[in-house]
Protein backbone atom coordinates (compact mmCIF):
# COMPACT_ATOMS: atom_id res chain seq x y z
CA UNK A 1 0.00 0.00 0.00
CA UNK A 2 1.19 3.39 -0.96
CA UNK A 3 1.85 5.97 1.45
CA UNK A 4 0.31 9.39 1.67
CA UNK A 5 2.97 11.57 2.01
CA UNK A 6 0.60 14.66 4.50
CA UNK A 7 0.43 11.76 6.78
CA UNK A 8 3.50 10.91 7.40
CA UNK A 9 4.37 12.86 10.87
CA UNK A 10 0.75 12.49 12.20
CA UNK A 11 0.81 10.20 15.44
CA UNK A 12 -1.77 7.53 16.27
CA UNK A 13 -2.22 5.87 19.45
CA UNK A 14 -4.95 2.62 19.22
CA UNK A 15 -5.74 1.85 22.71
CA UNK A 16 -6.67 -2.03 24.00
CA UNK A 17 -5.15 -2.74 27.15
CA UNK A 18 -5.28 -6.38 26.18
CA UNK A 19 -2.56 -8.89 24.43
CA UNK A 20 -1.94 -7.62 20.36
CA UNK A 21 -2.47 -11.87 19.13
CA UNK A 22 -6.16 -11.93 20.68
CA UNK A 23 -7.11 -9.18 18.74
CA UNK A 24 -7.21 -9.14 15.23
CA UNK A 25 -8.94 -6.00 14.72
CA UNK A 26 -6.47 -3.73 16.56
CA UNK A 27 -3.23 -5.51 14.42
CA UNK A 28 -5.52 -4.83 10.92
CA UNK A 29 -6.30 -1.60 11.90
CA UNK A 30 -2.30 -0.75 13.46
CA UNK A 31 -0.84 -2.73 10.21
CA UNK A 32 -3.19 -0.43 7.37
CA UNK A 33 -2.72 3.29 9.50
CA UNK A 34 0.96 2.42 9.36
CA UNK A 35 1.29 1.67 5.68
CA UNK A 36 -0.88 4.73 4.86
CA UNK A 37 2.29 6.89 6.87
CA UNK A 38 0.82 7.71 10.27
CA UNK A 39 3.05 7.01 13.22
CA UNK A 40 1.08 3.88 15.41
CA UNK A 41 1.65 2.81 18.90
CA UNK A 42 -0.57 0.18 20.05
CA UNK A 43 -1.15 0.51 24.15
CA UNK A 44 -1.88 -2.83 25.33
CA UNK A 45 -0.94 -5.15 28.34
CA UNK A 46 0.63 -8.80 29.00
CA UNK A 47 -0.73 -10.45 31.37
CA UNK A 48 0.25 -14.65 30.17
CA UNK A 49 4.01 -15.05 29.34
CA UNK A 50 3.05 -17.52 26.17
CA UNK A 51 0.59 -14.67 25.09
CA UNK A 52 3.44 -12.82 25.68
CA UNK A 53 5.76 -14.53 23.16
CA UNK A 54 2.98 -14.58 20.66
CA UNK A 55 2.72 -10.66 21.03
CA UNK A 56 6.09 -9.98 20.32
CA UNK A 57 6.70 -12.24 17.39
CA UNK A 58 3.55 -10.76 15.63
CA UNK A 59 4.91 -7.32 16.71
CA UNK A 60 8.23 -7.88 15.39
CA UNK A 61 7.04 -9.60 12.02
CA UNK A 62 4.29 -7.06 11.44
CA UNK A 63 6.99 -3.89 12.64
CA UNK A 64 3.88 -3.05 15.09
CA UNK A 65 5.11 -0.32 18.08
CA UNK A 66 3.21 -2.49 20.81
CA UNK A 67 3.77 -0.93 24.00
CA UNK A 68 2.56 -3.13 27.30
CA UNK A 69 1.52 -0.63 30.43
CA UNK A 70 1.58 -3.78 32.21
CA UNK A 71 3.56 -6.75 32.46
CA UNK A 72 2.50 -9.41 34.64
CA UNK A 73 5.47 -11.60 33.32
CA UNK A 74 8.31 -9.02 34.61
CA UNK A 75 10.51 -11.37 36.75
CA UNK A 76 11.47 -11.23 40.26
CA UNK A 77 8.87 -9.27 42.83
CA UNK A 78 8.19 -6.35 41.03
CA UNK A 79 6.09 -8.49 38.18
CA UNK A 80 4.54 -10.39 41.20
CA UNK A 81 3.24 -7.45 43.20
CA UNK A 82 1.59 -5.52 40.34
CA UNK A 83 0.12 -9.20 39.33
CA UNK A 84 -1.23 -9.03 43.31
CA UNK A 85 -1.90 -5.35 43.27
CA UNK A 86 -4.08 -5.50 39.61
CA UNK A 87 -6.24 -8.27 40.78
CA UNK A 88 -6.65 -7.32 44.32
CA UNK A 89 -8.18 -4.11 43.18
CA UNK A 90 -10.41 -5.70 40.87
CA UNK A 91 -12.03 -7.46 43.66
CA UNK A 92 -12.42 -4.65 45.26
CA UNK A 93 -13.77 -2.89 42.36
CA UNK A 94 -16.63 -6.16 41.91
CA UNK A 95 -16.90 -6.03 45.86
CA UNK A 96 -17.79 -2.14 46.21
CA UNK A 97 -20.67 -2.54 43.26
CA UNK A 98 -21.97 -5.58 45.31
CA UNK A 99 -22.31 -3.98 48.84
CA UNK A 100 -22.43 0.16 47.59
CA UNK A 101 -24.26 -0.48 44.38
CA UNK A 102 -20.98 1.78 42.98
CA UNK A 103 -20.17 0.60 39.13
CA UNK A 104 -16.95 1.44 38.62
CA UNK A 105 -13.39 1.47 36.35
CA UNK A 106 -11.71 -1.06 38.43
CA UNK A 107 -14.46 -3.72 37.25
CA UNK A 108 -13.40 -2.92 33.16
CA UNK A 109 -10.21 -4.28 32.97
CA UNK A 110 -6.78 -5.11 34.54
CA UNK A 111 -5.23 -1.85 33.40
CA UNK A 112 -7.29 1.05 33.10
CA UNK A 113 -5.45 3.04 35.02
CA UNK A 114 -1.93 2.56 33.62
CA UNK A 115 -3.82 2.98 30.07
CA UNK A 116 -4.77 6.09 31.10
CA UNK A 117 -1.30 7.21 32.61
CA UNK A 118 0.66 5.94 29.77
CA UNK A 119 -2.19 7.53 26.77
CA UNK A 120 -1.30 10.95 28.61
CA UNK A 121 2.21 10.90 28.47
CA UNK A 122 1.54 10.56 24.61
CA UNK A 123 1.69 12.99 22.20
CA UNK A 124 -0.68 11.02 20.24
CA UNK A 125 -3.30 13.63 17.50
CA UNK A 126 -5.81 10.63 17.62
CA UNK A 127 -6.26 8.07 20.16
CA UNK A 128 -8.62 4.63 18.80
CA UNK A 129 -10.28 2.95 22.03
CA UNK A 130 -11.01 -0.51 21.41
CA UNK A 131 -12.01 -2.97 24.19
CA UNK A 132 -14.33 -1.54 27.51
CA UNK A 133 -11.48 -0.02 29.72
CA UNK A 134 -10.82 1.28 26.24
CA UNK A 135 -13.56 3.54 26.59
CA UNK A 136 -13.40 4.76 29.97
CA UNK A 137 -9.83 6.34 28.90
CA UNK A 138 -10.78 7.54 25.82
CA UNK A 139 -14.01 9.75 28.11
CA UNK A 140 -11.03 10.67 29.88
CA UNK A 141 -9.12 11.85 27.25
CA UNK A 142 -12.20 13.82 25.36
CA UNK A 143 -12.63 15.74 28.96
CA UNK A 144 -9.44 16.90 28.48
CA UNK A 145 -9.87 17.82 25.14
CA UNK A 146 -8.00 15.20 23.19
CA UNK A 147 -8.77 14.14 19.78
CA UNK A 148 -10.72 10.34 20.23
CA UNK A 149 -12.49 7.89 18.43
CA UNK A 150 -14.65 4.25 18.94
CA UNK A 151 -14.21 1.37 17.45
CA UNK A 152 -17.49 -0.36 19.05
CA UNK A 153 -16.01 -4.01 18.14
CA UNK A 154 -18.92 -5.48 20.13
CA UNK A 155 -21.91 -3.55 22.03
CA UNK A 156 -20.09 -3.32 25.12
CA UNK A 157 -23.26 -2.59 27.36
CA UNK A 158 -25.22 -4.86 25.41
CA UNK A 159 -22.79 -7.94 25.76
CA UNK A 160 -23.03 -11.19 26.85
CA UNK A 161 -25.93 -13.97 28.13
CA UNK A 162 -27.78 -12.38 31.03
CA UNK A 163 -26.47 -14.88 33.83
CA UNK A 164 -22.76 -13.45 33.13
CA UNK A 165 -24.16 -10.04 33.26
CA UNK A 166 -24.73 -10.12 36.71
CA UNK A 167 -20.54 -9.31 37.50
CA UNK A 168 -20.59 -6.67 34.47
CA UNK A 169 -20.73 -2.78 34.77
CA UNK A 170 -23.90 -2.52 32.38
CA UNK A 171 -24.42 1.08 33.95
CA UNK A 172 -21.42 2.80 33.40
CA UNK A 173 -20.26 1.10 30.08
CA UNK A 174 -23.57 2.47 28.51
CA UNK A 175 -22.81 5.75 30.46
CA UNK A 176 -19.44 6.04 28.70
CA UNK A 177 -21.04 4.99 25.16
CA UNK A 178 -23.86 7.53 25.68
CA UNK A 179 -20.98 10.83 26.16
CA UNK A 180 -18.41 9.43 23.53
CA UNK A 181 -20.15 8.32 20.68
CA UNK A 182 -22.51 11.45 19.86
CA UNK A 183 -18.87 13.24 20.49
CA UNK A 184 -15.96 11.11 18.90
CA UNK A 185 -14.24 12.45 15.83
CA UNK A 186 -15.19 9.15 14.44
CA UNK A 187 -16.88 5.56 15.45
CA UNK A 188 -17.11 2.21 13.54
CA UNK A 189 -18.31 -1.00 14.22
CA UNK A 190 -18.22 -4.65 12.62
CA UNK A 191 -21.92 -4.48 10.57
CA UNK A 192 -24.65 -1.94 9.42
CA UNK A 193 -26.93 -3.83 11.20
CA UNK A 194 -25.20 -2.84 14.87
CA UNK A 195 -24.32 0.51 13.05
CA UNK A 196 -28.26 1.55 13.01
CA UNK A 197 -28.73 0.11 16.18
CA UNK A 198 -26.43 2.00 18.02
CA UNK A 199 -27.28 5.39 15.78
CA UNK A 200 -30.68 4.96 17.05
CA UNK A 201 -30.19 4.39 20.52
CA UNK A 202 -27.84 7.15 21.01
CA UNK A 203 -28.82 9.56 18.65
CA UNK A 204 -25.36 9.30 17.17
CA UNK A 205 -24.29 9.62 13.64
CA UNK A 206 -24.32 5.98 12.17
CA UNK A 207 -21.24 4.38 13.22
CA UNK A 208 -18.66 3.55 10.38
CA UNK A 209 -18.40 -0.25 8.88
CA UNK A 210 -15.78 -1.97 9.28
CA UNK A 211 -16.11 -5.08 8.70
CA UNK A 212 -13.66 -7.82 10.73
CA UNK A 213 -12.46 -9.25 7.21
CA UNK A 214 -9.15 -10.81 6.88
CA UNK A 215 -6.53 -10.20 3.25
CA UNK A 216 -7.74 -11.74 0.60
CA UNK A 217 -3.81 -12.08 -0.49
CA UNK A 218 -3.64 -14.33 2.87
CA UNK A 219 -4.80 -16.96 0.59
CA UNK A 220 -1.29 -16.88 -1.10
CA UNK A 221 0.32 -18.02 2.12
CA UNK A 222 -2.21 -21.33 2.07
CA UNK A 223 0.04 -24.09 2.91
CA UNK A 224 -2.38 -26.04 1.13
CA UNK A 225 -1.86 -29.28 4.03
CA UNK A 226 -4.26 -31.69 5.04
CA UNK A 227 -4.08 -31.22 9.31
CA UNK A 228 -7.54 -32.24 10.33
CA UNK A 229 -9.06 -34.73 8.14
CA UNK A 230 -9.04 -38.06 8.44
CA UNK A 231 -11.23 -39.28 5.64
CA UNK A 232 -10.59 -37.29 2.23
CA UNK A 233 -14.22 -38.98 1.34
CA UNK A 234 -15.56 -37.56 3.22
CA UNK A 235 -17.54 -34.04 3.29
CA UNK A 236 -15.81 -31.73 6.58
CA UNK A 237 -17.68 -29.22 8.87
CA UNK A 238 -15.43 -26.98 10.30
CA UNK A 239 -16.03 -24.92 13.37
CA UNK A 240 -13.71 -22.65 15.65
CA UNK A 241 -13.51 -20.22 18.54
CA UNK A 242 -10.70 -19.19 21.45
CA UNK A 243 -13.36 -21.19 23.43
CA UNK A 244 -15.18 -24.34 22.94
CA UNK A 245 -17.77 -24.21 25.38
CA UNK A 246 -21.51 -23.81 25.99
CA UNK A 247 -23.76 -20.77 24.41
CA UNK A 248 -21.86 -20.65 20.87
CA UNK A 249 -24.41 -22.67 18.97
CA UNK A 250 -22.85 -25.89 19.12
CA UNK A 251 -26.18 -27.23 21.08
CA UNK A 252 -27.87 -26.71 17.78
CA UNK A 253 -25.38 -28.67 15.61
CA UNK A 254 -25.20 -31.54 18.09
CA UNK A 255 -29.41 -31.74 18.30
CA UNK A 256 -28.97 -31.80 14.87
CA UNK A 257 -26.92 -34.66 14.00
CA UNK A 258 -29.57 -37.50 13.96
CA UNK A 259 -31.44 -35.51 11.88
CA UNK A 260 -28.84 -35.68 9.65
CA UNK A 261 -28.58 -38.21 6.35
CA UNK A 262 -25.12 -38.28 5.38
CA UNK A 263 -21.94 -38.61 7.17
CA UNK A 264 -19.52 -36.18 7.35
CA UNK A 265 -16.79 -35.31 9.53
CA UNK A 266 -17.11 -32.73 12.46
CA UNK A 267 -13.98 -30.26 13.54
CA UNK A 268 -13.93 -28.72 16.26
CA UNK A 269 -11.69 -25.90 17.39
CA UNK A 270 -10.62 -24.08 20.11
CA UNK A 271 -9.72 -24.58 23.77
CA UNK A 272 -11.64 -26.86 25.69
CA UNK A 273 -12.03 -26.61 29.45
CA UNK A 274 -11.39 -30.32 31.29
CA UNK A 275 -14.63 -29.02 32.91
CA UNK A 276 -16.55 -29.15 29.43
CA UNK A 277 -15.19 -32.44 28.43
CA UNK A 278 -18.33 -34.02 30.01
CA UNK A 279 -21.03 -31.38 28.73
CA UNK A 280 -19.73 -31.53 24.93
CA UNK A 281 -19.08 -35.77 24.99
CA UNK A 282 -22.97 -35.83 26.40
CA UNK A 283 -24.20 -33.81 23.73
CA UNK A 284 -22.52 -35.64 21.22
CA UNK A 285 -25.30 -38.67 19.56
CA UNK A 286 -23.16 -41.82 19.75
CA UNK A 287 -23.79 -42.78 15.82
CA UNK A 288 -21.47 -40.09 15.40
CA UNK A 289 -18.63 -40.05 18.05
CA UNK A 290 -16.30 -41.57 15.50
CA UNK A 291 -16.87 -38.60 12.89
CA UNK A 292 -16.38 -35.73 15.67
CA UNK A 293 -13.07 -34.33 15.84
CA UNK A 294 -11.63 -31.68 18.57
CA UNK A 295 -8.16 -29.53 17.91
CA UNK A 296 -6.61 -27.28 19.64
CA UNK A 297 -6.45 -23.32 18.55
CA UNK A 298 -3.48 -22.53 15.82
CA UNK A 299 -1.82 -19.63 14.83
CA UNK A 300 -3.56 -16.71 13.43
CA UNK A 301 -1.23 -17.21 10.48
CA UNK A 302 -2.34 -21.01 10.11
CA UNK A 303 -5.46 -20.30 10.65
CA UNK A 304 -7.06 -19.62 7.77
CA UNK A 305 -5.20 -22.82 5.88
CA UNK A 306 -6.84 -25.27 8.42
CA UNK A 307 -10.06 -23.56 7.78
CA UNK A 308 -9.74 -24.06 3.82
CA UNK A 309 -9.41 -27.78 4.43
CA UNK A 310 -12.53 -28.18 5.28
CA UNK A 311 -15.95 -27.94 3.04
CA UNK A 312 -18.40 -26.43 5.06
CA UNK A 313 -18.05 -23.86 7.98
CA UNK A 314 -21.03 -23.62 10.61
CA UNK A 315 -21.40 -20.34 12.19
CA UNK A 316 -24.31 -20.76 15.26
CA UNK A 317 -24.42 -17.78 16.73
CA UNK A 318 -27.26 -17.23 19.83
CA UNK A 319 -29.60 -14.76 19.87
CA UNK A 320 -28.78 -14.42 23.79
CA UNK A 321 -28.05 -10.97 23.47
CA UNK A 322 -27.94 -7.16 20.81
CA UNK A 323 -24.27 -7.36 20.51
CA UNK A 324 -24.23 -11.27 19.61
CA UNK A 325 -27.39 -10.53 17.19
CA UNK A 326 -26.13 -7.98 15.59
CA UNK A 327 -22.26 -8.27 14.98
CA UNK A 328 -20.84 -10.02 12.08
CA UNK A 329 -18.05 -12.25 13.71
CA UNK A 330 -14.69 -12.88 12.56
CA UNK A 331 -15.98 -16.59 12.34
CA UNK A 332 -18.38 -16.53 9.20
CA UNK A 333 -16.05 -14.06 6.97
CA UNK A 334 -12.92 -16.50 7.61
CA UNK A 335 -14.75 -19.25 6.23
CA UNK A 336 -15.71 -17.35 3.09
CA UNK A 337 -12.13 -16.36 2.85
CA UNK A 338 -11.49 -20.10 2.73
CA UNK A 339 -13.62 -21.08 0.00
CA UNK A 340 -16.08 -23.14 2.27
CA UNK A 341 -19.54 -23.08 2.11
CA UNK A 342 -21.28 -21.89 5.16
CA UNK A 343 -24.16 -23.11 7.36
CA UNK A 344 -24.96 -20.21 9.94
CA UNK A 345 -27.95 -18.93 12.54
CA UNK A 346 -30.32 -16.33 11.38
CA UNK A 347 -29.04 -13.31 13.71
CA UNK A 348 -29.23 -10.13 12.34
CA UNK A 349 -25.87 -9.97 11.28
CA UNK A 350 -25.61 -12.85 9.89
CA UNK A 351 -28.43 -12.20 7.89
CA UNK A 352 -26.66 -9.07 6.55
CA UNK A 353 -23.73 -11.19 5.28
CA UNK A 354 -25.59 -13.96 3.79
CA UNK A 355 -27.59 -10.82 1.41
CA UNK A 356 -24.37 -10.42 -0.24
CA UNK A 357 -23.31 -13.48 -0.07
CA UNK A 358 -25.76 -15.02 -1.93
CA UNK A 359 -25.70 -18.86 -2.43
CA UNK A 360 -22.56 -19.18 -0.30
CA UNK A 361 -24.39 -18.88 3.01
CA UNK A 362 -27.52 -21.10 3.74
CA UNK A 363 -29.68 -20.05 7.27
CA UNK A 364 -31.58 -21.13 9.68
CA UNK A 365 -33.64 -19.90 12.59
CA UNK A 366 -31.69 -20.43 15.60
CA UNK A 367 -32.45 -22.77 18.18
CA UNK A 368 -34.02 -24.99 15.24
CA UNK A 369 -32.13 -28.18 14.71
CA UNK A 370 -34.48 -29.46 12.50
CA UNK A 371 -34.12 -26.88 9.99
CA UNK A 372 -29.79 -26.68 10.72
CA UNK A 373 -30.11 -30.57 9.85
CA UNK A 374 -32.02 -29.47 6.54
CA UNK A 375 -29.82 -26.85 5.39
CA UNK A 376 -26.97 -29.33 6.04
CA UNK A 377 -29.05 -32.09 3.99
CA UNK A 378 -29.31 -29.89 1.23
CA UNK A 379 -25.49 -29.75 0.86
CA UNK A 380 -24.12 -32.74 1.60
CA UNK A 381 -27.13 -34.32 -0.92
CA UNK A 382 -25.73 -32.56 -3.70
CA UNK A 383 -21.35 -32.93 -4.49
CA UNK A 384 -22.16 -30.16 -7.33
CA UNK A 385 -24.13 -27.46 -4.83
CA UNK A 386 -22.07 -27.48 -2.11
CA UNK A 387 -18.81 -27.09 -4.56
CA UNK A 388 -21.19 -24.18 -6.19
CA UNK A 389 -21.94 -22.65 -2.51
CA UNK A 390 -17.72 -23.27 -1.90
CA UNK A 391 -16.95 -21.22 -5.44
CA UNK A 392 -19.64 -18.25 -4.59
CA UNK A 393 -18.02 -17.81 -0.97
CA UNK A 394 -14.80 -17.27 -2.79
CA UNK A 395 -16.35 -14.38 -4.84
CA UNK A 396 -17.93 -12.88 -1.93
CA UNK A 397 -14.60 -13.02 -0.42
CA UNK A 398 -12.64 -11.19 -2.84
CA UNK A 399 -15.70 -8.76 -4.25
CA UNK A 400 -16.87 -7.85 -0.96
CA UNK A 401 -15.62 -9.70 2.88
CA UNK A 402 -11.74 -9.21 2.67
CA UNK A 403 -10.16 -6.54 3.96
CA UNK A 404 -8.46 -5.27 1.02
CA UNK A 405 -12.51 -3.52 0.77
CA UNK A 406 -12.19 -1.82 4.26
CA UNK A 407 -8.88 0.01 3.94
CA UNK A 408 -10.24 2.66 2.27
CA UNK A 409 -13.43 3.14 4.57
CA UNK A 410 -10.93 2.68 7.58
CA UNK A 411 -8.51 5.37 6.30
CA UNK A 412 -10.62 7.89 5.25
CA UNK A 413 -12.28 8.02 8.60
CA UNK A 414 -9.00 8.76 10.11
CA UNK A 415 -8.31 11.62 7.60
CA UNK A 416 -11.74 13.11 8.48
CA UNK A 417 -10.86 13.08 11.85
CA UNK A 418 -7.51 14.37 11.63
CA UNK A 419 -8.68 17.21 9.64
CA UNK A 420 -11.49 18.16 11.89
Amino acid sequence: MAAFSSTATRHIAILSGGHLCHNPRVVKEAVTLASAGYRVEVLGGWIDPTLKARDEQLAARLRIDFRPVIDWTAPGIVGQLHRFWCRIRMKLGHLACKILDRQNVWQLGYDAPELLAAARRSDAELFIAHLEQALWVAERLRQRGARVAVDMEDWFSEDLPQDARKQRPVKLLRALEEKLLPRVAYSSCPSRAMSEALAAEYACCPPTVVYNAFAWSDRQKLDGQVKDRKDKDLPSLHWYSQTLGHGRGLEDLFRALPLVKTKMEIHLRGNLAEADRAWLHSLIPPAWRSLIFTHPIVSNEELLSRISEHDIGFAGEMKHCRSRDLTVTNKIIHYLLGGLAVVASDTAGQQEVAKQASGAVRLYPSGDAQSLAEQLNYLLASPVELQAAKATALIAAEGTFCWEHQVPTLLQSVERALAR
